[in-house]
């Protein structure tokens, strides 16, 4: 397998990957939405709410904010030496006291852990009206999207790389042809109808080019390259995702081998 960064920026990543199959590209997908953990809060304790909003759905709303994750620095509280009671080691406590008018923000929990926080400050949680208060504490841990996707760590898609072959001859109107892609991948140079180089991986194999002009390209996906696109919500770097996806799914096979050998 080959692997080759073609675009990072920020929180988006884009790679070309050659040398592999369907199969593997899917159990990456998966393993980056799914497998790769990240801190949410899961508990939260009222102590007064007078906002319009129910606690439940208050609750709710700062489960889903994103939370930055040093991964390397908390344990799995299931798994943690407190035997699943909660410490310092496998969670994270979060406070919030706010009084109206004013709208209040992600900005405004306190935490334990300075290197656990929203990663997004500006995300509004509720808004308070004259004399409205709202006091809380609430208890952030690692998890997994299969869990609950408030702790998946961002989007992972992929397509095949196309397999483009044009047959000018056989193309009457080559500017018409070139317009029907959506991603402007055709243009006409030189009388001739051409995939640009710099654009051929941007190609998803749609077929809008070759419905008007099936007679004079033909548009197909390669075996064994595609493009993987990773786009995180903050929580983790791209990098991180797609390194401790990887890890993911070679720490599942290690333990199908010693399921089978225990069989």
């Amino acid at each position: 397998m080959k692997i080759t960064v073609l675009d990072k920026k920020g929180l988006k990543l884009k790679l070309l990957v050659s040398g592999t199959n369907t199969t593997y590209m899917n159990t990456l997908r998966r393993a980056i939405v799914e497998e790769v953990p990240t801190m949410a809060i899961e508990d939260v304790e009222f102590f007064k709410n007078d906002s319009v909003m129910y606690d439940e759905i208050l609750a709710h709303r700062l489960g889903l904010i994103p939370l930055t994750t040093p991964l390397n620095d908390y344990n799995f509280r299931e798994t943690c030496t407190c035997g699943g009671v909660g410490c310092a080691k496998c969670q994270v406590k979060f406070t919030l006291k706010a009084k109206g008018p004013k709208t209040v923000y992600a900005s405004e929990l306190k935490s334990t852990d300075p290197n656990v926080k929203p990663v997004y400050p500006n995300i509004p949680i509720v808004k308070l009206t004259e004399g409205q208060t709202v006091e809380l504490e609430a208890t952030a841990e690692l998890g997994r999207g299969k869990e609950h996707m408030k702790w998946s760590p961002g989007l992972a898609y992929y397509h095949q790389v196309a397999d483009i072959t044009i047959n000018n001859d056989k193309i009457k109107d080559k500017e018409e042809c070139a317009k029907q892609c959506p991603k402007k991948v055709l243009s006409v140079e030189g009388g001739k109808l051409v995939a640009k180089k710099d654009k051929i991986y941007d190609c998803d194999l749609c077929g809008a080019c070759s419905d008007k002009c099936k007679e004079g390209i033909k548009v197909e996906p390669k075996e064994d390259e595609f493009i993987f696109y990773v786009e995180s919500w903050g929580q983790l770097s791209t990098d991180e995702i797609v390194k401790r996806a990887t890890q993911e799914i070679e720490n599942k096979f290690n333990d199908f081998i010693e399921s089978i050998k225990k069989a």
